[in-house]
């Protein structure tokens, strides 16, 4: 009985191999990761594909679309410019794809029988994955508008020259560290959370089954908590999808104009 009342909040990060297939060193598995990455897709996909009606007098789900575009397109231009428009495409892909599952990993029941919901951005390989295609695109727009004037970067305005062996070492450190922060800050924000969530379930489970006073009121305690928990966890869903791209934003304008 011990072994089965342990509380392991880690378990629901793990990665198995579906079917038949096996975490063997196979270069191709298909695992749950795998599976809830299709899930994702597929829900965006057709969240898009619904609202894209041009309707004269748009819907709900039209308007909700809309509402999504808009409020990207209006972010990016506003951190960028006109020039912007160019980069609307990815900073709006990056945030429809971390919104989508973030919420899909909270959702209460298995889409999938035998399923349970899979949080991909729990994994640090995904949210790494879009920090360095950000990163990425960073460099080549500085190196291809600019060229070796993009080092200039690193040069804060009016900085004395005595100072510039000190001052630019940090400016390339803290440059050269924004993919690590930005794929670590949600990978963190969304393992925390689910982390959270766990624990407190587990409690309420394990007090239940205790059949004693004190585990009841531990149990309606811990429920108490878990609801909040859940309203901020679902707060923390946008807010981390919205940081993500206005970051990206943000490092995009440095390589555009330089600032």
């Amino acid at each position: 009985m011990a072994a089965e009342s342990k509380i392991d909040p880690m378990h629901q990060f793990q990665i198995d191999a579906l079917g038949s297939g096996a975490l063997d060193g196979a270069p191709f598995t298909f695992t749950n990761s795998s599976l809830w990455m299709l899930i994702v897709l597929g829900a965006a996909f057709l969240f898009m594909w619904g609202g894209m009606k041009r309707e004269l007098i748009p819907g709900r789900w039209q308007a909700a679309v809309e509402m999504f575009t808009e409020f990207v397109s209006g972010m990016v231009l506003t951190n960028i410019g006109p020039e912007g428009k160019k980069y609307i495409p990815w900073v709006f892909t990056i945030f429809i794809f971390i919104i989508f599952s973030n919420f899909l990993g909270l959702f209460p029941l298995a889409i999938i029988p035998g399923q349970h919901p899979f949080t991909v951005t729990s994994q640090f390989t995904v949210t790494g994955l879009l920090a360095i295609i950000s990163f990425s695109i960073v460099l080549v727009v500085g190196f291809w508008k600019h060229g070796f004037h993009f080092f200039s970067l690193f040069i804060p305005h009016g900085t004395p020259a005595p100072l510039l062996p000190l001052i630019v070492p940090i400016e390339l450190i803290s440059f050269l560290v924004r993919p690590f922060s930005l794929a670590l800050r949600l990978f963190v924000a969304m393992i925390a959370g689910h982390i959270l969530l766990e624990v407190f379930g587990n409690f309420i489970v394990n007090g239940i089954n205790s059949g004693t006073a004190m585990g009841y009121g531990i149990s309606l305690i811990s429920f108490v908590f878990i609801m909040g928990v859940n309203a901020l966890e679902l707060l923390v869903c946008a807010i981390q999808a919205y940081v993500f791209a206005l970051l990206t934003s943000l490092y995009i304008n440095d390589a555009v104009h330089l600032h």
